[in-house]
């Protein structure tokens, strides 16, 4: 690898640690199902958003509160300090579209019909509101 690539990827590297995340691939849904759910929680207070998703009735929103758990956890891990003491919001969530299985469903006078079964990824951000408010 050449210097400047070294350099680059140092530089990415430093800016993921402050930066703190879950992601979540290939999740057996349809992203237009999975960003109804996303858009519910987006700029939410933390433990707002858990209860949130617990009480929804979507699907998706099962797995959406696992990865948040998860992006709460990393947080924790990443600043050794308690979710519970801390002001963490939802600051960032995306959700983009992933691999396409296609199927075929039989279809009158011999003709076949194109199922597409759609898949997720979803990437989730967490930070605190007074490091947002310091940076402006």
């Amino acid at each position: 690898m050449g210097a400047r690539k070294r350099i680059a990827a140092e530089k990415r590297k430093e800016a993921l640690k402050s930066v703190y995340f879950a992601k979540l691939n290939n999740v057996p849904t349809s992203p237009r199902k999975m960003r109804l759910v996303a858009d519910m929680i987006r700029g939410m207070e933390v433990y707002r958003a858990l209860s949130v998703l617990k009480f929804s009735t979507k699907e998706a929103s099962v797995r959406m509160e696992k990865l948040l758990r998860s992006a709460i956890n990393n947080w924790e891990q990443k600043t050794d300090q308690k979710a519970e003491n801390a002001n963490l919001y939802v600051s960032k969530i995306y959700v983009d579209s992933a691999r396409m299985l296609k199927r075929l469903r039989t279809a009158p006078q011999g003709r076949g019909y194109r199922i597409r079964k759609r898949s997720n990824h979803v990437t989730l951000f967490v930070d605190t509101r007074n490091n947002n408010e310091n940076q402006d």
